[in-house]
Parts: structure tokens; sequence; C-alpha cells
């Protein structure tokens, strides 16, 4: 049976901390499938389609890696997909609680499905999204946090 993570989330944009998570789960699954969330809880500054794209474009060299997008459940998407597992990364204690609740939900609509919380290398875990979006909206150098089609396309959405 093939070991298949799902690896959910906006990624809006996807940053460097995210690919890092992408590689170390390579590591212990055959498969991961990044599946970008279109629900509106969030107000995305990339359109999912923008999203798909920036992430194809970054993980383009990488073997066994899939993009797609999903609305709902979680855990009935993973169903659809037959994933094994959900892949949540964790940066700091104060992403834990929020990430157990949902994982001992997840558990309790699918026991079969397991979530593996995930750290990134150290000189990713203070980054977010939201603190990318935020520092290339003032103008700021993203260099080194996101890659290179990420940084030209917030410096397009900025310049609107």
């Amino acid at each position: 049976m093939k070991r298949i993570a799902i690896y959910p989330g906006t990624f809006d944009p996807i940053t460097n901390g995210h690919i890092d998570l992408v590689q170390r789960g390579l590591r212990i699954f055959d498969k991961v499938i990044i599946a970008i969330t279109t629900a509106q809880k969030k107000q995305p500054l990339f359109t999912a389609d923008e999203r798909i794209d920036l992430i194809k474009n970054a993980l383009k060299g990488f073997k066994n890696v899939s993009v797609d997008s999903f609305n709902g459940l979680l855990i009935e998407y993973a169903k659809s997909k037959n994933g094994t597992t959900v892949i949540r990364g964790l940066r700091a204690v104060s992403d834990f609680e929020y990430e157990f609740q949902m994982a001992l939900m997840n558990r309790r609509l699918a026991v079969a499905i397991e979530t593996v919380f995930m750290m990134p290398s150290e000189e990713y875990s203070f980054l977010t999204s939201t603190i990318v979006k935020e520092v290339a909206s003032f103008g700021g150098s993203v260099k080194g946090l996101v890659p290179e089609a990420v940084e030209k396309a917030l410096r397009r959405k900025f310049q609107k």
C-alpha cells in the first residue's frame, strides 16, 4: 500500500518553510499531495489558480509531489485521494493547540488517517505566509524566504 500524505493549507503564498516540509515528507511518504484549501475563511492575496501555479513552479524538480485544491472537510478530501496521513507544520508551541484540536477531530471523523506534525528547519521556524505578505506589502525583501517566482509575484501584486 502506498503511503500518501496530504499537506493541506492556504499556501498564500508558498514559502521556503513549506517546501522544507515537503522535502521532509518525501523522506517518509511515497507521495505528497499539496492540497490548497479554497475555503474563504481567509482573504487570500492570490487566487487558487495562482497559488497552484506558484507551487508547481517552486516544486517542478520534485518527484512524487502533486498539487490540488479542495473545498470542504479535509478528511473527506484525504479519503478521496487514498491519503493515509495528514502533514501539519508546527513552528512554535502556539501552533500546537489549534493543530492538536484539528488532529483529534480528524481522527474522530476517520480513525484510519493519521496526522503527523513536522517542524521546519530552524531557519524557517518563524516564517509564515502572513509575515511574508506583510513584509512584501511594505516593499521589504523576502529574498531567501520564498521561491524566486513567488518573490516576483508578490512584487507585482503590491505594485498595483
